[in-house]
């Protein structure tokens, strides 16, 4: 298609998605990618969480130190931090690591949400020491970015002073929020969840998920399910269960056994309505359901390292990025890309046939071909998604653009958008 102007107009119609040009294929590999190897605290990165930001890009989110516990030394004074990296192409390559956090003390299990209003939440807790190699936990704290994660809360916020998180916040239908925590005792440990009906201003106090009288150290996630009642998973050491809520959280069932182990389970909904449940044991694995967590698969292991604390995030193909850690000395960041369908399982190729994204830098508009308004300084070619979220005005550009796709989806400000493609073909919307 030989493309004259492309123009990106205001218009009340809401209109939001993109115009497919060619196919983009995969090849099916049980390959994985490093996110990060070295965060620059000293080599050792863990507990990550990827969420899809607004703009289009990956966010990874993670602990980054120099052991599993990184408590303030002479060249670390603030000990263990919070450290992301950023993926403008769906997941084949990633920023350099920056600092999302780095309170005085240990900073750790990180998990990063956006919610509807464009607003980003980064959750965690927090392990202060006590002398030696002993340390006492502080509880939940969570920082908010209002710029696309560009700065952050220099202040945390403290959701709960006893209870810990492993998961994000889930933002609801009904507009609430939700997190999973959980909490323990030398002879007890239980789940529970807080809700906040203020955008995260103010949180409930934990309602504790009955556990039945076995201890579940929890690490709880949660998920909505499609008749709007709550799922929860639940870690116990040598086991794990779910418990379920009716009635928007207020009051949760009894923890039953799902019949295999699991640690810090994450909750995703893929495409066609299939919820993808991973999770550390055996090594890194996950289980999916096709009746809203009613049943599940049987077990699929997704690496031989046993880190974990798994994350998922949705790609514009309809495929799944799935991030985790390896553990021990020198752990890093992984990621696999899967597809799960009524049809079965497959793992996918990160990098062969994994659409490459170039993203409009220029929000103002201005010329297709400058490589400055691109991402990476490249304009995209053939095979590659050109996305246009970022773009308010008008691009010009002349010649013949070959592209795999071309991608709209800005960020909701008040205002509809409209894209306007005028080709020799006439113009299409």
């Amino acid at each position: 298609m030989k493309v004259i102007e492309c123009f990106l107009l205001k218009a009340r119609a809401a209109v939001m998605g993109a115009l497919v040009l060619t196919a983009v294929g995969a090849e099916a590999q049980q390959d994985w990618i490093h996110v990060c190897t070295d965060a620059g605290a000293g080599g050792y990165e863990a507990f990550p969480d990827v969420c899809r930001l607004a703009d289009g890009r990956l966010m990874a989110a993670f602990y980054a130190g120099y052991g599993h516990v990184s408590l303030p030394t002479e060249s670390l004074p603030n000990g263990g931090r919070i450290s992301y990296c950023l993926s403008s192409d769906e997941g084949q390559t990633w920023s350099a690591a920056q600092t999302l956090f780095d309170g005085p003390y240990d900073d750790r299990d990180p998990s990063i949400t956006q919610l509807k209003d464009g607003r980003l939440i980064c959750t965690f807790f927090t392990l202060q020491p006590t002398g030696g190699t002993s340390w006492v936990g502080l509880g939940t704290f969570m920082v908010t970015s209002s710029d696309r994660g560009v700065t952050w809360d220099t202040v945390p916020q403290q959701i709960s002073a006893s209870y810990y998180c492993s998961s994000p916040v889930r933002e609801l239908s009904d507009g609430r929020l939700m997190l999973g925590l959980y909490a323990q005792t030398t002879t007890d440990a239980w789940g529970a969840v807080t809700i906040s009906e203020n955008d995260g201003a103010d949180w409930s106090d934990p309602i504790i998920i009955p556990n039945g009288g076995l201890r579940y150290e929890a690490e709880t996630d949660v998920t909505e399910l499609k008749d709007g009642s709550l799922f929860a998973a639940l870690r116990g050491q040598n086991h794990s269960g779910w418990s379920r809520s009716s009635d928007g959280g207020l009051t949760w069932s009894t923890a039953v056994l799902f019949g295999f182990p699991g640690h810090c389970h994450y909750l995703h909904r893929v495409p066609g309505d299939i919820v993808v449940m991973a999770h550390r044991l055996p090594d890194t694995s996950l289980h999916y359901s096709l009746d809203e967590c009613q049943t599940w698969s049987t077990n699929v292991v997704v690496d031989a390292v046993g880190g974990a604390y798994p994350s998922m995030a949705t790609l514009r193909d309809g495929s799944t990025l799935i991030v985790y850690y390896e553990e021990g000395t020198g752990s890093s960041i992984r990621a696999k890309r899967f597809r799960v369908t009524a049809a079965g399982f497959e793992w996918l190729s990160p990098t062969p046939g994994w659409p490459h994204f170039r993203t409009y830098l220029n929000k103002d508009g201005g010329l297709w071909t400058n490589t400055a308004d691109w991402a990476g300084g490249v304009l995209p070619g053939p095979g590659e998604v050109a996305d246009l979220s970022l773009a308010t005005n008008v691009i010009w550009l002349t010649g013949d653009v070959t592209l795999g796709e071309i991608h709209y989806n800005p960020v909701f400000s008040g205002t509809t958008n409209r894209l306007t493609i005028l080709s020799d073909t006439g113009a299409q919307q």
